[in-house]
């Protein structure tokens, strides 16, 4: 008797390859510790679209201005003042300080770990990283704690960036990833069209093939399955599903609002995903790891020879097009929105004209989910070198975010040899935001 595998069907183009990653999403919701989702309280946030800026972005060029301070310290741009009295943020930002209405900005963030890899991990995951042990996630959590649907439950873009993915959830876990060319006439989402040289009369053969191959592992094992693949054999015939990807549907005027890089494009397709019932998003803007010339890098940017724009305006153009788009549709209350990266940048330039690692202190800001706007939540000290008051951490900032997207911060999962993990270990609620 041959034994038909599921690398078997895949092999004889069954399903194109989006149907290996949304059964991995599947199958993660059926592991041990998804039946905790009654615990979860009601969540404030159906969604949550997270703007990771990798490399570590500055406090003192983006939130958290010291105008008052020698060149040296406050670096080579001014502070504006905004919409929110009383908060001003570096004069890179001015679209976000007419939004700042809308925003909580965290000041005091605080962590002791300045290198890159173990940095994103604590933010991340809201543990700090352990040898024994690779963390999920915290979208990766909340995604594995919901119901499979026929879209994705997360979503990453551009690029998948380290400890974003499932940890000890597994790969069911992981984001499915949207590379993302805005320059492109078309926006192809791999995955999402049938294998070249499938018709739609071969694959329903395959369809029925693959059913018959369920029936025959149920009268094995005398189990009741629900194969992701018969999912993803959905989500290849449904139109409304690929339309969901496609950012060209937008008028031109609102793609052109949020920017043409791929960042602000992310943005507008983060929104248009989450507008669709995707839960868990995150948009990736490399670069912010700026050792040397901030004003090249943060306000003027480089193409080669030739000066664009830099990640300041960028991000400002996009964030704030997202935040008011969510506002305007009526989205913004039940969505989460948070922008932040690793840690921040040392209080004096260096000698390169840029700054350095910096984790003692930084900012996050949040937006949405009921969050109160217009408030600055803790402080960092005279020259943003260490909190000043109220030092958050990043399991703070992560029990906070499992609090609004309504999973129990106290609850465990289960690792794969049975071993009950808490979701989150010694964090605790940010007042100012669970208000």
């Amino acid at each position: 008797t041959m034994f038909l595998s599921r690398r078997n069907l895949i092999r004889i183009g069954c399903l194109a390859p989006f149907g290996l990653a949304y059964h991995r999403l599947e199958q993660g919701a059926k592991a041990k510790g998804t039946d905790l989702l009654a615990c979860a309280s009601s969540p404030r946030a159906k969604s949550c679209i997270l703007l990771w800026l990798d490399g570590g972005p500055s406090h003192f060029e983006t939130f958290d201005p010291k105008p008052d301070l020698p060149v040296e310290v406050r670096g080579p741009f001014g502070s504006i003042g905004t919409k929110a009295p009383g908060i001003r943020l570096s004069e890179l930002l001015p679209k976000t300080a007419e939004i700042a209405n809308r925003l909580a900005i965290v000041r005091s963030m605080t962590s002791p770990l300045g290198e890159h890899g173990l940095a994103n991990h604590y933010l991340l995951t809201g543990y700090k990283p352990s040898s024994q042990l690779n963390h999920p996630s915290f979208s990766s959590i909340a995604s594995h704690l919901k119901p499979a649907a026929l879209l994705p439950n997360y979503v990453a873009l551009p690029e998948l960036r380290a400890n974003m993915g499932g940890g000890f959830l597994g790969t069911g876990a992981d984001p499915f990833v949207i590379p993302l060319d805005p320059k492109s006439k078309t926006l192809l989402v791999r995955d999402l069209d049938h294998y070249p040289g499938i018709d739609p009369t071969r694959l329903e053969r395959r369809e029925m093939l693959l059913r018959r191959f369920n029936a025959m592992q149920k009268e094995g094992n005398g189990e009741q399955t629900k194969d992701g693949f018969e999912a993803a054999f959905r989500l290849l015939d449904s139109a409304d599903a690929k339309q969901a990807f496609d950012i060209h549907r937008e008028p031109e005027e609102f793609r052109d609002r949020y920017g043409a890089r791929s960042f602000g494009q992310g943005c507008l397709l983060a929104r248009r995903l989450v507008e669709r019932g995707v839960p868990l998003v995150t948009v990736v803007q490399t670069g912010w790891d700026t050792h040397d010339n901030l004003v090249l890098q943060l306000r003027d940017g480089y193409s080669g020879a030739k000066l664009g724009v830099g990640l300041v305006p960028t991000f400002d153009q996009a964030f704030a097009s997202l935040i008011q788009d969510l506002d305007q549709r009526g989205m913004l209350d039940e969505t989460l929105v948070i922008a932040m990266g690793e840690f921040g940048r040392t209080p004096k330039l260096n000698a390169r004209g840029g700054r350095d690692h910096w984790s003692r202190v930084f900012s996050v800001v949040m937006a949405g989910a009921g969050i109160e706007g217009g408030q600055v939540i803790g402080e960092s000290d005279r020259i943003g070198e260490s909190p000043k008051e109220q030092p958050i951490s990043p399991s703070d900032l992560v029990h906070t975010i499992f609090q609004l997207l309504g999973v129990d911060p106290n609850q465990d999962l289960m690792t794969s040899d049975g071993r009950p993990i808490r979701v989150n270990q010694g964090g605790h609620s940010i007042r100012q935001i669970i208000a």
